[in-house]
């Protein structure tokens, strides 16, 4: 394939939802698989939804997600303005055509009489009123009125609209990348607006034009958007244009695997469904999003390629290059992909685990710095080392393992009271002893010095390690012990057995 030329075309009406993410990736992929242009443009011809900071907020989130437009706005490119609100005349101009080919008509119903006639369907049986062939004729339209009674219509201003005139009994077959044949029957559908009232586009006029206009090979959007794809296919046909290529991706299911995933269900269920954080006006309208939750943007991107497509391997870790080398729309399903935020988690995990200890730092140290601890590199590069097969996330470095840079806040107290008595306070006074007084401390010398005095009381690990841990850190979870005794140095961790052991005694005290 030659000239490939794909789009994301958000509307700034909020925040980016991840589902829209993973849309710009599948383009994104297409397009740089196959030598081609990734366009971003702004569908902002709906001023009434209109949200500021939207836009920007779109831009930083493709970008953070590695996802660059080649042609967009503030991009440039040879097929701009790349804003639906900057292009107005292009649509007056292109909808004028239909009105002179006779695809599309002036129609001068009023919003009352658009719900009269509602009404009159409502009380004769009918579902809904619809707009079409059979009707037409008896609404006030350029179908229905005579020449001068238009000429006058429109000499007087009066309000309009501008309809698609869509055909009679035609049988329109329409072939999707994804799903196949699709079929539709052109008497299912309605006169669509194509030009409203305000003088604006609709989303389907402007969405059409501009795909026509910057030479868009590949449509690659949402299921969602499926249902539209009749009517879009006649608009080409009105204009006598050849359409591109369709592809509608499956559907992200929520967790459960039931539903469309939405964003109330981030907020019902604690996860992230936005790559960055929203502010929104309430509280119920703003958002964590992926970045603050503590994900690597690549982990993201891994997640999202295999939300609705396969590589038709075992490999599940993919580099951005290696995406791009190895997709194909053909691999990517039909059926819905469920958001399973457990993998998620894993994929994240695993890119932190994979990572060089010095870029964890890098991300890490502006972290600590907001919370006014200042540590230095080679103590941080052993942290991470430490820690980063033990998280999920970059919050949980500071979390789980807040005990690198600050005294204990809580004690284990099942562990406590289940490995400690006050006839061993004299005997772990001595090897705290012991302890302070290695001339070299380092993991291997702490361990020895351990295990003879474990050797000289005849006591199992069991009876050492979780005090030792648990006077240390407070918790038994986290690295090995005499690593992260050495990390924290033979001062600090003197200080805290004596402390623990204190606190040791009055938590056996009230139990």
């Amino acid at each position: 394939m030659s000239n490939i030329r794909v789009r994301f075309a958000p509307s700034p009406t909020g925040a980016l939802h991840i589902g829209g993410v993973r849309t710009a990736l599948f383009n994104y992929l297409f397009a740089k698989q196959n030598g081609g242009k990734f366009l971003l443009r702004i569908e902002d011809t709906d001023q009434k939804r209109y949200v500021p900071g939207a836009e920007k907020y779109i831009e930083e989130a493709l970008l953070w997600c590695g996802l660059k437009p080649d042609e967009g706005p503030g991009y440039g490119g040879d097929y701009g303005p790349y804003r639906q609100s900057e292009r107005k005349d292009l649509y007056k101009k292109h909808v004028q055509q239909l009105i002179d080919s006779g695809m599309a008509y002036y129609a001068f119903d009023t919003p009352e009489e658009l719900d009269a006639k509602r009404e009159e369907a409502k009380a004769a049986g009918n579902h809904s009123f619809k707009y079409d062939a059979k009707t037409r004729a008896n609404m006030r339209n350029s179908e229905s009125l005579d020449a001068e009674t238009v000429k006058g219509l429109l000499a007087n201003n009066t309000p309009y609209t501008i309809r698609l005139k869509i055909p009679s009994g035609e049988t329109v077959y329409v072939q999707d990348l994804i799903r196949g044949d699709v079929q539709f029957q052109s008497d299912e559908l309605d006169d669509k607006v194509l030009f409203k009232a305000d003088g604006l586009p609709t989303y389907h006029l402007a969405n059409i034009v501009d795909d026509h206009t910057m030479k868009i090979t590949h449509v690659i959007r949402g299921e969602e958007w499926l249902p539209s794809l009749p009517l879009h296919f006649l608009l080409y046909k009105a204009f006598g244009w050849t359409p591109p290529k369709f592809a509608h991706l499956p559907l992200i299911l929520k967790p459960t695997g039931k539903g469309k995933l939405s964003k109330r269900d981030g907020a019902k269920l604690g996860i992230p469904v936005f790559p960055l954080a929203w502010k929104g006006e309430t509280e119920e309208d703003s958002f964590t999003g992926f970045r603050e939750f503590g994900f690597d943007p690549k982990a993201v991107i891994n997640f999202l390629a295999f939300l609705g497509w396969n590589s038709g391997t075992e490999q599940e870790i993919f580099t951005m290059q290696e995406l791009i080398d190895a997709f194909s729309i053909e691999n990517i399903s039909k059926g819905g992909a469920r958001f399973d935020f457990d993998k998620a988690k894993w994929y994240n995990q695993q890119y932190i685990i994979n990572s060089d200890n010095a870029d964890l730092v890098a991300i890490l140290k502006p972290m600590l710095q907001e919370k006014g601890i200042e540590k230095d590199d080679a103590f941080l590069t052993s942290f991470v080392g430490l820690m980063k097969e033990r998280v999920h996330f970059y919050g949980d470095f500071l979390e789980s393992g807040y005990y690198f840079f600050e005294n204990v806040k809580e004690y284990d107290a099942k562990t406590v009271r289940k490995k400690w008595t006050s006839d061993n306070l004299p005997l772990f006074q001595g090897l705290r002893e012991r302890l302070n007084k290695l001339a070299v401390y380092e993991a291997a010398t702490i361990e020895t010095e351990v295990k003879a005095f474990m050797t000289d009381h005849e006591l199992g690990f069991g009876a050492v390690l979780p005090i030792l841990r648990v006077g240390v850190t407070g918790t038994m979870r986290g690295p090995a012990i005499f690593e992260l005794m050495a990390l924290l140095g033979k001062a600090d961790v003197n200080q805290r057995l004596e402390q623990a052991y204190i606190i040791f005694e009055e938590m056996k005290g009230s139990a």
